[in-house]
């Protein structure tokens, strides 16, 4: 029997009807997966071994009464076959220990999606630059003097903080701001952290797409986010809402670009972002829209993504 250890954040906070986790519990243990569960403060290291205090688990597919939990047990992490690493950002020291002690038990033969090296290089909003001829124009500096020329060149612009998820912290910027000053000053914590400019897209009013990358492999329908009425941010946390669409030739062309990188980095589960023609993040370590898009098209993408798991398996 296939083990699975799930390591992600609380599960008893989580919304179940959107939940990717969730979802991918759900598939592994309509398979007959043996489900396990763990948070940051379960997992630890040994004499060079990556253990964790793990707890059985089953997941119901009910919005009320969705998991249950078993009594911990000590055991090694190489003892599981797969572990989801599905914690959510920030990707603070914590999160890059952890997936230090995860490399541990991939070495001992667990594999880990995503693989634990790929989440330590994988910033998700500086991987877009890895790909230019996909992305807007982009500046990552702490420079705000740089912020201010890239702002007279184009005008209008975003900007992001590296280390935040859900629209946090995400500011449009006009020439005429007023703010630009304080809005600099707080990005950067006044010249000493970095930050990212891109370029304003206007096509963000029809949605900021989330692509679903499995294996390399792009599901044929995104999730546009599309901003609330006064809002720039399309994110769902922020109050965005989510429309299906069918991806375009574009959308296809950015997959193939970026897919062969990704996937030779262990990066099974992706979620890029995509605005208008550009790409503008490569989320990769929890990414979601899995339960919306399932509801939307009949889809049963976590499915889909266990049949790569084992594959990779059986390899």
């Amino acid at each position: 029997m296939t083990t699975l250890a799930l390591f992600m954040d609380p599960i008893a906070g989580i919304k179940p009807h959107k939940d990717s986790s969730l979802a991918m519990a759900l598939a592994a243990q309509a398979r007959g997966w043996s489900l396990h569960y763990l948070e940051m403060n379960n997992l630890y290291l040994r004499d060079g071994q990556a253990r964790a205090r793990l707890r059985p688990l089953t997941v119901r597919d009910d919005p009320t009464d969705w998991f249950s939990l078993g009594e911990a047990i000590d055991r090694p992490l190489a003892e599981m076959d797969v572990l989801l690493m599905r914690k959510d950002p920030p990707i603070d020291t914590e999160y890059l220990y952890a997936t230090q002690m995860l490399a541990l038990a991939e070495a001992e033969g667990c594999l880990v999606v995503n693989r634990s090296s790929a989440l330590r290089e994988a910033n998700e909003k500086l991987a877009s630059t890895w790909f230019p001829q996909c992305a807007p124009p982009t500046l990552v500096t702490r420079s705000q003097p740089q912020l201010r020329e890239f702002l007279a060149e184009h005008g209008d612009i975003i900007l992001k903080p590296l280390d935040a998820m859900g629209g946090a912290s995400i500011f449009r910027v006009r020439a005429n701001d007023p703010n630009v000053g304080v809005i600099f000053e707080t990005l950067t914590e006044h010249g000493g952290r970095y930050a990212m400019a891109q370029r304003y897209i206007p096509e963000i009013s029809a949605g900021d797409k989330r692509i679903l990358l499995i294996d390399g492999e792009p599901v044929p329908y995104a999730l546009a986010r599309v901003p609330a009425k006064g809002e720039t941010r399309g994110n769902l946390a922020v109050g965005g809402s989510g429309v299906g669409v069918a991806l375009s030739e574009r959308d296809y062309w950015i997959c193939e670009q970026v897919a062969p990188r990704l996937e030779a980095m262990g990066l099974m589960f992706v979620g890029l972002d995509v605005i208008g023609d550009y790409l503008t993040e490569v989320n990769v370590t929890s990414p979601t829209c899995i339960r919306e898009l399932d509801a939307l098209y009949g889809l049963d993408i976590a499915a889909q993504l266990m049949d790569a798991i084992e594959r990779k398996l059986s390899a």
